[in-house]
Order: structure tokens, then C-alpha cells, then sequence
């Protein structure tokens, strides 16, 4: 598929999806966003001792604040994107409630003037995922280009629902596959020959997820 194809049906794929996820009722994306939520806790409790970057919820997206709440209780240092300039990586900067905010692209709200942080790990919402865990955005190219910069990369969860799954979004040299998905029905995990859908824990037992609770300890030591 050329390039200029390529965007064009990107962008169709996008205008679809979005609108497919803002149809939903508001009472199955609660629903949704306390399945995901439950799932990140058991699955990665490693986040807990996380500098962890989510992103401001728009558009019927994964509200990842309840959970960051949470792990903020625990101990994670939580962190916000924000755009710098068209065509430059992303930067993070601490968020919790008392931060002041303002509107940026997309009226997306950011941090305005808090500490910088580079985050362990990211929780990225995604418009569509495919196969081998890539992610179709929003057409900017930020986090791509925000995760090639960073001297290490943060394990980067995908976060999203599975009516946003595609056999492949076509994915080009620039485009960085997530490490992780989680949605409403469990846990994936990116292998060579793409996403392994492993599950989801039980109640009190996350042990039935051991390989992401193993992964995520390691990346999350003190």
C-alpha cells in the first residue's frame, strides 16, 4: 500500500473505530474500565513502584485515572504527555490532583509546569490494534517517535477494547508495536510471531498470570 493510500484508509480505519467506541453506552465502558483496571492491578503489580505515564481519556478511551489513583496509594509516581512542538518527541511531566492543567492539542489537558519524568512504563490507549501489536492512533506519529527517542524504552502497555481489534493496520518502518494488551477481556502479550492472548487473572490469584507478574517485577525494581 503507497503511502498516500496508506494514510487515507488510516484515516477511515480511525474515523470508524472512534466512532464505534463513542456509540457505546456510558454504562459498558464503566463496565469496561473496571475489567481493565482489575486486570492491570493483578496482572502488573509491579506498576505500583512505577513512574507510569497514562494518557488524559478522550473519546470514550480507557480512563486510566481510577487506576492511577490507585497505584499513587501504593507508591507510583504518575505522569502525563505533553506535546512540545509538532514533529518533536513527547515529554512527561508528573500529574496528580493539585497539579495545575491546560488544554492542549486535541484540548487534551497537560501539565503545565511540573517536574519532568521518564516513565518506567506507559499505559497507551489505542483507536485499533492488530495482530502483532501495533497501534493505529491518531495520525500524529507522537509516541512512535517519543519511544524511538528515549535512551530506554518504558514497557508500554496498550490499553483498549477488543471491538478495536484488526487483522493489521499496516504497519511501516516508523511504527512501534506495544509490548503488551490489555482490554476488557484479559491480558496479550507481543511474542515473534505476534500477540499470545494469555487470560485473565482470577480474583486473589495472580499467579494465574505469571508471566506478566513476573515481567513486570523485573522492570519495576527499586
Amino acid at each position: 500500500m503507497e503511502k498516500p493510500e496508506l494514510m487515507a484508509w488510516r484515516k477511515a480505519e480511525r474515523k470508524r473505530l472512534v466512532a464505534a467506541r463513542e456509540a457505546l453506552d456510558t454504562r459498558i465502558l464503566e463496565h469496561y474500565r473496571r475489567k481493565i483496571d482489575a486486570t492491570l492491578e493483578r496482572s502488573f503489580p509491579g506498576l505500583a513502584r512505577a513512574k507510569l505515564a497514562f494518557c488524559w481519556p478522550i473519546k470514550g478511551e480507557y480512563d486510566a485515572r481510577h487506576l492511577a489513583r490507585t497505584l499513587r496509594e501504593r507508591g507510583a509516581l504518575t505522569a502525563l504527555p505533553v506535546v512540545i512542538a509538532p514533529g518533536s518527541p513527547l515529554i512527561f511531566r508528573e500529574w496528580h490532583p493539585g497539579v495545575e492543567l491546560a488544554n492542549g492539542v486535541m484540548d487534551i489537558p497537560y501539565p503545565k509546569d511540573s517536574a519532568e519524568v521518564v516513565p518506567d512504563a506507559v499505559l497507551l490507549p489505542m483507536n485499533g490494534w492488530d495482530e502483532k501489536g501495533y497501534r493505529l492512533g491518531y495520525g500524529g506519529g507522537f509516541f512512535d517517535r517519543t519511544l524511538a527517542a528515549l535512551a530506554k524504552k518504558p514497557v508500554v502497555i496498550g490499553v483498549t477494547y477488543e471491538l478495536a481489534k484488526m487483522p493489521t493496520i499496516h504497519p511501516q518502518a516508523w511504527d512501534i508495536p506495544v509490548d503488551w494488551v490489555v482490554t476488557e477481556r484479559g491480558v496479550y502479550r507481543r511474542d515473534p510471531e505476534g500477540l499470545s492472548y494469555l487470560g485473565t487473572p482470577l480474583e486473589g490469584e495472580p499467579s494465574a498470570m505469571s508471566s506478566p507478574v513476573c515481567y513486570a517485577g523485573e522492570f519495576y525494581k527499586d
